[in-house]
């Protein structure tokens, strides 16, 4: 059986441009270096050597500026042949020009990433290259441009904890070897699948596993999504549903509650020509069944999007839409939020995830979020799980919607009603849209 596709830099440069014309490599600074290194290694120059021979690079990076589906974008390819893609001084002088020539020209940068980590033979002069990498990405984030990563096998140590895991978007390669530790430094009965590109896509530590023929596309596809900053608000997209609204409370629960009404996948579907779909909250969590979030093309602008899907939402799908929405307001790209869901999970294990935390946390981000974010209720609005999701002052309702402060069962239980009183209460929480609107929750201008 075959293992995982190894490509030289040049091979998956190749694979990822346009064409060989539309790649323009990078001045290498230029470096006076000790003999056999900062440590004086034995016989490190002649590994240099060997490796310059045979793979016809002069660093384990080539860097450069390439176009990627017509969009321009700063490029590193690593070189695992050359000393294991490791990291060392030169390493870091070539990432830090490279990243320094992203923002002078407001380049998105896109990391092709396959290495074993930081170069032994330099020690620890080769291990502080992380800082400056971390240091180059993080000035490259606050100048709001976007980072995308590409997981080549293998993608271990600090290269993965830097320019791999701190991306805002992370594509693998299928079966690629992704994680901290090496092959070599882990525990002798370390289950090997939990080092994978899949796996760290089912951990929430990566978006999708793309196979390579489909990689230029997919790239292209993101780097058009997320270079396309606009101001204006998203536009409300229109009810797919009920046109007429509900006549009681209990209706507007009862039409919430139909397995007929349009979900979040048939909005987006109508709203979006292009979707891209971010996966994960990168702290070990999915939720998957839960929460929709990723950008898309709306009538030719980007809208990045966070959808509930019908279901209570895990931990992992609010801290999911928060990094959304964060990275959305960093980027400049309008957002649109779907509220749908009975409410926030509150099994003992959602507790012992930190659903309140992350409740708190997508609060924060819609609350603090520069860029404009727009709101539809197209289902059921269950308390502060739904809330958390809603923009204030700019959240419309469809007509097969309610929003409440607790479902109306709850909310007969809570002040000791009996169950028949649930049709009752709802009227008095006043939940239909129409009500939302009269109280000032909801806007009434639903195109």
């Amino acid at each position: 059986m075959s293992g995982p596709l190894r490509l030289s830099a040049r091979e998956i440069l190749a694979l990822v441009a346009d064409s060989a014309a539309a790649f323009d490599e990078l001045p290498h600074p230029a470096r006076e270096s000790a003999p056999d290194g900062p440590l004086a290694w034995p016989g490190y120059d002649a590994s240099r050597a060997r490796a310059a021979a045979r793979t016809g690079e002069t660093e384990s990076v080539v860097c450069g500026v390439g176009r990627v589906e017509g969009t321009r974008a700063v490029l590193i390819a690593f070189e695992f042949g050359f000393l294991g893609g490791s990291l060392g001084e030169r390493t870091g002088d070539r990432l830090e020009a490279a990243y320094r020539h992203a923002r002078d020209h407001r380049l998105p940068v896109v990391a092709l990433v396959a290495t074993g980590g930081s170069r032994m033979q330099e020690g620890m002069v080769a291990l502080t290259q992380l800082q400056r990498v971390a240091r180059q990405s993080a000035l490259t984030r606050q100048a709001g441009l976007a980072q995308i990563a590409v997981l080549r096998d293998p993608t271990t140590g600090g290269g993965w904890a830097t320019l791999g895991a701190g991306a805002d978007v992370v594509l693998a390669l299928p079966g690629a070897q992704v994680g901290f530790a090496g092959s070599r430094v882990r525990p002798p009965d370390a289950d090997p699948a939990a080092y994978t590109a899949e796996a760290q896509v089912a951990a929430g530590s990566a978006d999708a596993v793309v196979e390579p023929g489909a990689l230029r596309e997919t790239l292209g596809r993101w780097l058009r999504l997320l270079t396309r900053p606009s101001r204006e608000p998203a536009p409300v997209p229109r009810a797919l549903g009920a046109q007429d609204l509900p006549a009681t409370g209990w209706d507007a629960v009862l039409r919430a509650r139909s397995p007929r009404r349009p979900r979040a996948d048939a909005y987006l579907d109508a709203y979006f020509t292009v979707r891209a779909a971010i996966g994960g909250d990168r702290c070990g969590g999915t939720d998957p069944d839960g929460m929709r979030c990723g950008f898309g093309e709306h009538r030719g602008r980007t809208v990045a999007y966070a959808a509930q899907t019908g279901t209570a939402t895990r931990p992992a799908g609010y801290r999911t839409a928060t990094r959304l929405i964060r990275l959305a307001d960093r980027l400049g790209i309008p957002v649109l939020t779907l509220v749908d869901t009975p409410g926030a999970a509150n099994d003992a294990e959602a507790e012992r995830q930190g659903a309140g935390a992350a409740i708190a946390e997508l609060f924060g981000a819609v609350a603090t979020a520069r860029t404009p974010v727009t709101t539809l209720v197209i289902g059921e609005g269950g308390s502060g799980g739904a809330l958390a999701l809603a923009a204030p002052g700019r959240t419309w309702a469809t007509p097969d919607s309610y929003f409440s402060v607790i479902a109306p069962e709850a909310a007969a239980a809570i002040l000791k009603r009996p169950p028949g009183e649930a049709e009752a209460t709802a009227g008095r929480l006043r939940i239909r849209p129409q009500d939302l609107a009269e109280l000032g929750v909801v806007r009434t201008d639903l195109p």
